[in-house]
């Protein structure tokens, strides 16, 4: 008995043109590959009736909804063979065809074209499929060179070859017509820039009069532009040599064939304006808090943790380094993993151990660049992948990893990198204290400076005036005390915890030396013990 084989029928035409009629390209297609599954009948062929058409996409890319759903149904071992018109209605591009085949092969799934009369169950009919395609794809290539050298002939006329249109122009038969409304505005940001010479403020100006980009619809309908414009978008603006009545192709400038709205000499105003601005912003200094770290520095998950900047009260400025899903505030409450950190106290501390271990009192920052290509900062260690080449100049490279171990400390450990060349990684123990919302390195060479949790501190004020309003205060003499109610509120009750504190710890929390972890949430939700030796051994699992 022949065994049934199941084929499936795929047709593509690369343009929309014609396929409103009643009997257009794909129906042709199906025609003809359904007369030929006809004639192999008795071979056991038998066509399935699913319909796989794409009809407007081409065959230089597979993101077609028709080819999606013949592949899905291979997957799903529903067909047997696939049968096509040519073989370039599959696809165009011999590296797509490689993969499509792959996956045929995976489900033993054959391939067939009509007009070829060959199949990929040969080694043959595989050779003679992949010498078609190559001539598909160089026809496909040669095509595109013919229509590059003519767009490039066309501009070299001074025509307007398509594309966005820009403020101030409307489309009008391969040129450009100037819209005087929008054309009065250009010259007004050209102006306008030389009188402020800031691009950032006319921006800001701009949108705060309402000026928008160019509104237009594209041939597909879809309404287009008519936005707020952006400060990218205007360095594009004054810089577009349509406005001086050229077109440029690649890196050459040609007159063009429609009107300019902007003066010859107001455009080079502007241009020069421009250059020397953006000279300017390119020699300056490097200021002082400059994040040396940028791009280097990551989180114990791997996420990279970014600079920023904050402002304290009196006008001082802090810098953090601030992890990707913080900034994103993708945290969870419950989460762990340190997402802050100064910025001077890690660069002072890396600083530290670096001229440790390389015997230099002569370290900076800045050196952290050269000297550092990557910074973990771990739960209880600091992860440094260093430059060898650049730890170890004029030194042969193992004598010097040998003289560097003798620096190490019992608890640090210098690892191979595989994954960076001519490096190694340092594993430093040290402990990240929290303080003030922000992270402190805390190891053998620093330790974070003391600071009171504001916080703990008024809670345990609270919690003493509150007794003390109740004649219950530990604080009060004996004869004085009088049997009182507890306080009947439960935040209250829960705050009182604080003023049977031991003494000692009380003074600490007074100090700040509490431990890094602990805070007034943790008191008011946990059960602290009575006993104070207890409460002791309990605040040290905090650290």
């Amino acid at each position: 008995m022949v065994k049934t084989l199941r084929c499936a029928i795929y047709t593509r035409k690369s343009s929309e043109e014609g396929l409103e009629q009643g009997f257009n390209s794909l129906h042709a297609q199906r025609e003809a590959c359904e007369a030929y599954v006809l004639s192999q009948a008795g071979e056991g062929w038998l066509p399935i009736k699913t319909n796989y058409d794409d009809g407007g996409f081409s065959g230089g890319s597979i993101d077609r909804p028709g080819l999606k759903a013949l592949l899905a149904d291979i997957e799903a071992g529903r067909i047997d063979v696939v049968v096509v018109y040519k073989v370039d209605r599959l696809t165009r591009s011999l590296t797509d065809f490689a993969k499509i085949v792959d996956r045929f092969d995976a489900k033993s799934v054959s391939f067939v074209s009509v007009t070829q009369a060959f199949n990929t169950t040969s080694s043959m009919g595989r050779l003679t499929l992949n010498v078609l395609l190559s001539f598909a794809q160089f026809e496909r290539e040669v095509t595109g060179e013919r229509i590059r050298d003519k767009i490039a002939a066309s501009k070299a006329k001074g025509m307007w070859m398509g594309g966005m249109l820009t403020l101030g122009y409307d489309a009008a038969e391969r040129t450009l017509k100037i819209n005087q409304p929008e054309a009065t505005i250009v010259r007004q940001i050209f102006e306008r820039y030389l009188e402020l010479g800031s691009v950032n403020t006319l921006a800001r100006e701009l949108e705060q009069q309402g000026v928008r980009s160019k509104a237009w619809v594209s041939l597909e309908g879809k309404p287009m532009g008519g936005r707020a414009i952006s400060r990218g978008s205007l360095f594009h603006l004054l810089r577009n040599r349509l406005y001086r009545g050229e077109i440029v192709h690649k890196d050459k400038v040609f007159p063009g064939l429609h009107p300019p709205i902007v003066p010859a000499e107001l455009f080079d105003a502007v241009g020069a304006m421009l250059d020397q601005n953006h000279r300017q912003h390119r020699e300056r200094p490097t200021r002082a808090g400059t994040s040396v770290l940028t791009g280097r520095i990551f989180d114990a998950s791997g996420q990279p943790m970014s600079p920023s900047f904050g402002y304290g009260r009196h006008g001082g400025r802090y810098r953090y380094y601030i992890s990707m899903p913080l900034q994103l505030g993708k945290t969870k409450p419950s989460d762990e993993v340190i997402r802050r950190v100064s910025a001077p106290a890690v660069e002072s501390y890396l600083v530290a151990q670096l001229g440790r271990l390389m015997a230099r009192d002569d370290v900076t920052p800045v050196d952290l660049k050269s000297l550092i290509r990557r910074v973990e900062l771990r739960a209880t260690e600091t992860h440094l992948v260093l430059d060898a080449d650049q730890l170890f100049v004029g030194q042969h490279p193992a004598l010097a990893q040998q003289a560097l171990e003798r620096l190490l400390q019992p608890d640090e450990q210098l690892l191979s990198e595989p994954g960076f060349p001519n490096s190694f990684r340092l594993v430093l123990a040290q402990r990240l204290q929290l303080r003030g919302g922000r992270t402190w390195i805390n190891g053998s060479q620093g330790a974070a400076p003391a600071q009171s949790s504001l916080g703990l501190v008024n809670g345990l004020k609270a919690a003493h005036a509150e007794l003390a309003s109740l004649k219950a205060s530990p604080l009060t003499a004996k004869d004085q005390l009088i049997e009182a109610a507890a306080p009947a509120n439960l935040h209250q009750r829960q705050l009182s915890r604080l003023a049977f504190l031991a003494p000692d710890l009380q003074q600490r929390i007074l100090c700040g030396a509490q431990p890094e972890r602990l805070n007034l949430r943790i008191i008011l939700k946990s059960r602290v013990p009575l006993a104070w030796a207890d409460q002791r051994a309990w605040f040290e699992s905090y650290r």
